[in-house]
């Protein structure tokens, strides 16, 4: 094992995504020198519907990627569907509280990317086995998985970026049961090409049902995307079959319909496809020493909340304002952006237990309620007041908080 020594001020960002990419970017602007690490021999392409909130766009756009996103939002209408083909006017992501721009989870990682200067160094099937640290510095022990090389280099500091069950976060501060937390619930999510039968092109739906649900998310210039979502007494037990098996499974055993059949007769044939548990990251604290973890990997807050890329953003632009201010003191720096960010996450997971019920109903009751707020919505009496009521809640503030002023 070859010991490389470099006393300039590094950093070792773990993880590709939009908290890596970010952090890399950000911290590279105040002057470190990030090496970034990906596990995946390649950057990814694609994924799943994101909404960009106003927490969010702030953040990116004082990263100054902001330029390279925009909003893909349809026209089209949103219907609830149920299994026999009917339809009525529905609720859609947009409702949501706060000004949401709807897009790819890839857009953002690509505009974040491009921003990348070429000195940043970035090693793809690469991963962190080992990590230690001392007053001065970490030294990690890297892994390149392709031509099964290992080395062990210094840094300054480390960032883990690397999601829910995070490398990192298990090499240092212990293994993946001490911080995740089960929320019972599965989602399947993937990009649909064309447009699923009995929708119009521009057109989303949701199909409610309690304990489970389909949403299709429609953009104006892409196709759409997808997401199952659905209640499970056991998780491990989703994992012992295909995901098409625990789908058909879990959505029936009465008939699919039309457009639920076609969806998961399209998610049988998707390359990629996110299929996966609906768990929270929990941490009494983010950082340790010298490592510090950023975006899910410290406080996943669940795709039901919505605000997954907007916080790994405003964390990574954040962090890098904390660090500038206090050059010389990374415990001060690490404790105060912890201390300015915890607020928000805090509030965020408890809003997305919440709204797990706004993706996924657990009863008739709550799909009933679902229906009386479309209703109240669209009335001309009711509507306007209830919709500035959704721009203007405690909601609506926090999705929108500039979380990056300090």
């Amino acid at each position: 094992m070859d010991l490389i020594e470099n006393r300039a001020r590094r950093v070792l960002v773990v993880g590709l995504g939009i908290s890596g990419i970010a952090t890399a970017l950000r911290l590279h602007g105040i002057g470190w020198t990030p090496v970034v690490v990906e596990k995946a021999p390649a950057r990814r392409s694609g994924g799943y519907f994101i909404g960009l909130f106003g927490a969010g766009k702030t953040a990116a756009e004082r990263l100054g990627l902001l330029d390279g996103v925009h909003d893909r939002t349809t026209p089209g209408t949103h219907f609830d569907i149920d299994r026999d083909g009917n339809r009525r006017q529905g609720l859609s992501f947009k409702d949501f509280p706060g000004d949401v721009w709807l897009m790819l989870r890839g857009d953002v990682e690509r505009a974040a990317f491009a921003k990348l200067p070429p000195e940043v160094e970035v090693r793809y099937s690469t991963v962190p086995t080992k990590i230690e640290q001392d007053a001065d510095g970490v030294d990690v022990t890297l892994t390149n998985s392709a031509d099964g090389t290992v080395a062990t280099e210094r840094f300054d500091l480390v960032v883990g970026t690397d999601g829910l069950r995070s490398t990192v976060r298990s090499l240092v501060f212990g293994p993946h049961e001490k911080y995740l937390h089960r929320l019972n619930f599965m989602i399947a999510a993937f990009e649909f090409t064309g447009v699923p039968a009995g929708l119009e092109k521009g057109d989303g739906a949701t199909l409610l049902e309690p304990g489970r649900s389909m949403w299709v998310f429609p953009f104006s210039d892409h196709d759409p995307t997808v997401l199952l979502s659905y209640r499970t007494d056991d998780v491990d037990a989703e994992f012992t079959a295909s995901p098409a098996e625990r789908i058909r499974a879990r959505y029936g055993p009465e008939p699919l319909g039309r457009t639920l059949d076609d969806v998961v007769a399209a998610m049988e044939s998707t390359d990629e496809l996110l299929f996966d548990s609906v768990e929270q990251v929990r941490m009494d604290s983010w950082h340790r020493g010298r490592v510090v973890l950023v975006g899910d990997a410290a406080w996943c807050v669940t795709l039901y909340a919505g605000m997954g890329a907007s916080s790994g953003l405003a964390g990574a632009q954040l962090l890098g304002t904390m660090l500038a201010r206090h050059p010389d003191d990374l415990e001060r720096a690490l404790t105060e952006w912890e201390a300015g960010l915890r607020p928000y996450i805090d509030y965020y997971q408890k809003d997305g237990i919440k709204k797990q019920t706004f993706f996924t109903p657990d009863n008739r009751f709550q799909v009933g309620m679902r229906r009386a707020l479309t209703v109240l919505n669209g009335r001309r009496v009711v509507g306007a007041p209830f919709r500035w009521w959704s721009a203007h809640n405690k909601a609506a503030r926090m999705n929108g908080a500039d979380i990056t002023r300090a």
